[in-house]
């Protein structure tokens, strides 16, 4: 279990997201599109999701795992991103720029997490 720092800093920074959804609930159901349904519910099951894996990564046995739940989370999100920029609602006053922004910053996650099948 001798993985680098910044590979730990994302398993925080994954738990913190987790736990966030059971804090703002409200916020995460408000960006979930329509067409999804039971938009309490996917916050939550999220927000566990992230959780656990932003625990997996830290552990040798889980964390190839995790790191293959988090790159299919990060895709999963894109409808929400994209719904977001598409509603002035979901977009929650947001400017365009940043909203758009978030796309390549989802891809560069995406990088962040695959980087780590290698250690």
């Amino acid at each position: 279990m001798n993985f680098p720092w910044h590979l730990y800093l994302m398993g925080i920074l994954y738990f913190i997201a987790g736990i966030n959804h059971f804090i703002k609930p409200n916020m995460y159901a408000k960006i979930i599109p329509p067409y999804i349904p039971a938009h309490f519910s996917m916050v939550y099951l999220s927000g566990i999701a992230e959780i656990l894996l932003g625990i997996g990564v830290c552990f040798t046995a889980t964390k190839n795992y995790a790191i293959y739940g988090i790159i299919t989370m990060l895709i999963l999100f894109f409808t929400v991103h994209f719904y977001m920029l598409s509603s002035p609602e979901a977009g929650a006053g947001l400017p365009k720029w940043l909203l758009i922004l978030r796309i390549p910053l989802q891809l560069l996650l995406i990088w962040w997490a695959w980087y780590y099948l290698r250690f």
